[in-house]
Formats: C-alpha cells, structure tokens, sequence
C-alpha cells in the first residue's frame, strides 16, 4: 500500500538522488541513462517508503491506463489452461499493470467477440491479450487491431498479428521419442478426430519420428477418437486387439490415456510392463494421479501467457514492433514431463 504522506522528494532525499532520478526509474523511463545500481537503489527507497507513483498522473502524461486486456474462450474454466491467465496476470504485475478479463464461450459468434474487445476498449485498455482453450486457427474480430494485440495458443487466419503457440511437432517427437529409447519397436497412436493443428502435427510427427528410427512410421497403427477419455479407451480397445499390438502407445491428450490405462486393465495388460504409455498436456489431476503416474509432455501455458503480456506491454510503452513479429508465430517448447508409465518391453 502506498503512503500517502511520502512524496517523490522524500524518496528523492532518502536515495541521494535527484528528483528527476528517482521519477524516471519508477515510471520507467527507456531513454534514461541511470545505472542499474541507482534503479534498484531507487525502487528499494520507495518501497521501504511505501511511494507509489500517481497512476492517474502517468496515465494523463502516457495516455495509458496501466490496464491490459484478456478475452478468454472458456479458459477462465478450464484447470490446466488456466495457467494462461496466471503466466499473464504475474507477467503484468511485474510491469505494473492489472488484467481485465473477459472469458467467451468458445462457440461464441464473431460479433459476439467483438462486442467482448469493444467492452474492453472502452474500458481504455492499453492492450488485448486473445486466448483461446486449445490451439487453433481463428477467424478475429476486426476491432481486435485497435490497440496493441497478441494471440495465445491461436494463430489468425492471414498471420496478420502476433500470435505464440506450443511446439505440438516437437512435443510428439518427446514423447516417441522416449518410447523408442525405453526399446519400443512397435508404437501406436491414438489420436483425436478434430481437424486442428495439434491433430494434424502430432500425427506429422509421430510418423516421422518412427521413421527416423529405421522403423515404418506410415504403416504404424493409428486410431482416432474424440480426445476425451472415453475416446481414449474405445480407440485403445481397437489398437490393441490387433494380433501384433503395439507395446508403446502415445495418446493425443492426458484424457484419453485415462482411457487406455482402462482398456488396458480390462484386457489384463499391466502398465507399463505389457504396455508402455506417454500423454501430452500435462494435466495435473489426471497425470500425476493415474496409476502408475503418467509420462506425458507439459503445454506450455504459463509461459505463452507471460511471453504475450511481456511483449504487449513492450509494444504498449514503444519498446518492440509487433507488426513485425507477426510474420510467423512464436513457438514455445513443450518439455518431456518422465512419471512410471515407460519401460523397456517384455521380451
């Protein structure tokens, strides 16, 4: 909380600096030639003052309101996608800004969406953050463009602004990957049945994986359900009824191999000693809570959420071009998360 009683001279005073100095480091000035030693000399003075900038003075000098903007597709509901928000909220904290979040169904119409960005524009948000429940393409609401904006886990059809997506390709070549390093020569993959681009990259990789190892990666068996657990274990009891049924099996998502760890338990399949299982997501509840505990790849939630509020906030105060940076999107690594589902197959 901030001490009313303290003003900018005090901490001027208190720090040995000048005046100037000390506004300079606390609205953060670019162009201000002031050593590191002084800024965190400066900040330490006014927090130990209990000064805070006049928000509404910078706001009339700026002309920003220190507050960003989220539309949300349904990821205010949704546990693991719900670290989008966080990564963000931290990330602008950090910075000195607040988040206004708007979440939108995910079926929501255009206009519908763009009534969402006009409510926040008239709130005078320095910014707009759009991100959607699960990585797609989407069509955006032309108002979108008004103020500086960047797409979180969606690209925008014509990659017309700053959009960072998870690395689905690489994320999939982990997960294969650690099954053939376990010794797996026969991989299956149950995937999802939505026309999306994790469906169609982790496919692409999965094959080239397989392939890259000697192994015949397009006739490696392929089943597709929709990614929820019951998906999972229909699918599961179709791949692994074949007479040379794979001993490692990659899922699309943590759900459905929820549902693989129960076609393989009606089967008599012991996990991972009959058969080895990897997921992608990394959600909590499910991964580390199935038995034994699912290897699987992490999304990278938290972190697309912090990179996209860090450089809004730096095309907001002038410090980066996000029309440049919209030429291709950023992509963040999805990293291998190892429990007790991989192990070498029986001989």
């Amino acid at each position: 909380m901030s001490n009313k009683n303290i003003g900018i001279k005090d901490v001027a005073v208190a720090a040995g600096v000048s005046v100037t100095t000390v506004s300079h480091v606390l609205n953060e000035v670019s162009y201000a030639r002031i050593s590191p030693e002084t800024r965190d000399k400066v900040r330490a003075t006014a927090e130990q003052l209990g000064y805070g900038p006049n928000r509404l003075a910078q706001a009339l000098r700026t002309q920003r309101t220190g507050m960003l903007g989220l539309v949300s597709e349904e990821i205010a509901t949704t546990p693991h996608a719900g670290r989008i928000i966080l990564g963000a909220d931290e990330a602008a904290k950090a910075r000195g800004y607040n988040l206004m979040i708007i979440n939108t169904p995910v079926s929501a119409s255009l206009e519908s969406r763009q009534a969402d960005v006009q409510a926040l524009l008239e709130r005078r948000v320095d910014g707009i953050l759009y991100a959607t429940m699960y990585h797609r393409d989407v069509e955006l609401p032309a108002n979108l463009g008004s103020v500086p904006s960047v797409l979180v886990d969606s690209v925008a059809t014509g990659g017309s602004i700053t959009a960072v997506i998870p690395d689905e390709e690489g994320g999939a070549r982990a997960a294969v990957g650690a099954l053939l390093e376990a010794g797996h020569t026969r991989v299956g993959f149950i995937n999802n049945t939505d026309d999306v681009p994790a469906t169609r990259q982790r496919l692409r990789a999965f094959r080239a994986t397989l392939t890259e190892a000697g192994l015949d990666g397009d006739g490696a068996p392929v089943e597709s359900e929709v990614s929820e657990v019951q998906g999972g274990y229909e699918a599961a009891r179709r791949i692994l009824a074949r007479a040379d049924r794979p001993t490692g099996l990659f899922c699309y998502n943590d759900r459905m191999a929820m549902g693989a760890y129960r076609a393989a338990a009606e089967l008599g399949l012991n996990i991972p000693s009959d058969l080895s299982v990897v997921g992608f997501d990394d959600q909590e509840l499910i991964a580390a809570n199935l038995h034994p505990g699912l290897t699987t790849v992490a999304l990278p939630h938290y972190e697309m959420g912090a990179w996209a509020t860090e450089h809004l906030i730096d095309a907001v105060e002038g410090k980066t071009d996000l029309t440049l940076m919209a030429l291709h999107p950023t992509i963040l690594g999805c990293p291998l998360v190892r429990r007790d589902s991989i192990t070498a197959p029986a001989q």
